[in-house]
């Protein structure tokens, strides 16, 4: 029973480090497509891999003001690189995460997004596609009781109407889109998400048309990854 045990311990920590090298884009491409269908297929898998990518996001929020002990930081590199060490890498991000709280830099921005407090803020630069090469917006996306606020301000968009509308999507890593509300135009436009942008990292953009098909068209217009902001 303790060989079991142990085996079935391995087996967990190599699946909590192969959602981290996903979170943090370092997995190599052969395994990318087979666990992105992994994590699409299940819900729990698609929480742990939110959990991983909330925490590289901290992680890279505290590297950007705060200059981690050089032995661990060349400690985490190495394990980075060599993708051998078979300790879940959610043991080094939270070790780099302490650091820099323990520096002083960041203790209330960690404080702040850790605990899911109201007012959580991220931004995406969205940029044009082919089909509308001068457009270009901003967006915030702003934690309340109800969900995620997202305030839109695109210019470049001609305006629709007559059955013909813009929608905006938040993407997963994986693929999956969740809808987040349409408008016709794209000045000061107010949309609404259910879904956190840490696991839905990306803010689309696209054309439609009052057709009866839920699914995004994808004649994509607008698009930029979300970050914390």
């Amino acid at each position: 029973m303790r060989m079991r045990r142990g085996r079935d311990d391995e087996a967990e920590a190599a699946g909590v480090a192969e959602l981290a090298s996903l979170a943090d884009g370092s997995i190599a491409s052969d395994r990318r497509d087979a666990l992105e269908a992994s994590v699409a297929a299940s819900p729990a898998l698609a929480a742990q891999l939110a959990e991983q990518e909330r925490a590289v996001s901290l992680l890279r929020g505290a590297g950007e003001g705060v200059d981690a002990p050089a032995g661990l930081k060349a400690r985490v590199e190495s394990q980075r690189s060599a993708g051998t060490n078979r300790t879940p890498r959610r043991v080094a991000l939270a070790g780099v995460a302490a650091a820099a709280v323990a520096a002083g830099a960041i203790a209330v921005a960690v404080v702040a997004a850790g605990s899911g407090s109201h007012g959580t803020r991220f931004q995406a630069a969205l940029a044009p596609t082919r089909l509308a090469p001068g457009a270009g917006g901003e967006a915030t996306l702003t934690k309340t009781s109800s969900g995620w606020q997202i305030d839109l301000d695109a210019t470049g968009l001609p305006r629709l109407a007559d059955g013909r509308f813009y929608e905006a999507w938040l993407r997963s890593r994986a693929g999956v889109l969740v809808p987040v509300g349409t408008f016709n135009e794209g000045r000061n436009v107010t949309l609404w998400a259910g879904v956190s942008p840490v696991g839905f990292g990306v803010l689309t953009v696209t054309r439609e048309r009052t057709d009866g098909n839920q699914a995004s068209s994808g004649e994509k217009v607008l698009a930029g990854p979300v970050r914390p902001g």
